[in-house]
């Protein structure tokens, strides 16, 4: 560990690992405040695209840091073979991923946390970032249950009219567009946001297959549907605003923002008069 570091933090057991190098609870020795340090092994960088994509990662979270839905960075620390991220700490086992193994969630939790993950994705909008990315994995909750979005190791930077390309995200979530091979917007991560909301009212997403290629040929093909034995007790608002989050027309489908003003959203998903 570098020794800067360990001037300021005791990094203590690990709690999760990825591609690039692994993530350890830390604490503050002057504050005992807990945090979380990735420290990112330099080394297993396989090429230029690999470490631009390291390189980019703080400095996109430092620009979107400071909102309660977004995982902050609070200090880098760097040395021959490492760099550290010093990041907010979410708990092992306290995402998205692991709620939905349980299946369906209500129509008003999945309200709510569509809420606070619309509010995290729209505040990267606002600061000309798309995530690219977004899935149940990158969507953390802190120890008193506060939703961060997380990984921004596919983010890319937008605006001036400026398109994005290349194929990135994950298959379930991914919008066609990206599939297809052109230009796309920031409205990939309303798709996938939309993708999400789905599979925590129906239990399962919208899209899927056996295969990877099977999952992106339902994805292409955008059929929605709401099975009767899933969404019998699910609201019209509620399959009304994933339509709008689901649909092909990029240019009808709604922005972060929109989605933030449906009444659905508002209500809290108590929006049953629909």
């Amino acid at each position: 560990m570098s020794e800067a570091l360990s001037r300021v933090y005791e990094v203590c057991e690990e709690i999760g690992r990825g591609q690039f190098g692994r993530v350890f609870r830390c604490l503050n020795l002057s504050t005992n405040e807990l945090f979380a340090c990735k420290s990112i092994d330099k080394r297993v960088l396989a090429d230029s695209i690999d470490r631009e994509c390291v390189e980019k990662e703080p400095k996109t979270m430092l620009c979107l840091s400071s909102h309660p839905n977004i995982v902050s960075i609070h200090e880098a620390y760097e040395d021959d073979s490492h760099l550290h991220l010093i990041m907010d700490l979410c708990e092992p086992g306290l995402d998205l991923y692991q709620l939905l193994s349980g299946g369906a969630v209500p129509e008003q939790e999945a309200s709510v946390i569509a809420a606070s993950l619309m509010e995290g994705i729209a505040h990267c909008h606002r600061r000309g970032v798309c995530h690219r990315d977004v899935k149940p994995e990158n969507v953390l909750f802190d120890s008193v249950g506060r939703l961060k979005l997380a990984d921004f190791g596919s983010a890319e930077w937008f605006g001036d009219g400026r398109g994005m390309s290349g194929v990135v995200g994950t298959p379930y979530y991914v919008a066609p567009e990206v599939l297809q091979g052109r230009e796309y917007n920031e409205k990939v991560d309303v798709w996938s946001a939309g993708v999400i909301l789905y599979t925590m009212l129906a239990g399962f997403p919208p899209f899927y297959g056996e295969t990877a290629q099977d999952i992106f040929e339902a994805v292409m093909r955008g059929n929605l549907r709401f099975p009767f034995r899933a969404f019998r007790n699910v609201s019209a608002g509620a399959k009304d605003l994933l339509r709008r989050m689901l649909c092909r027309d990029v240019s009808r489908r709604f922005s972060a923002e929109q989605v933030l003003r449906h009444s659905w959203i508002l209500s809290a998903g108590d929006d049953t008069n629909f």
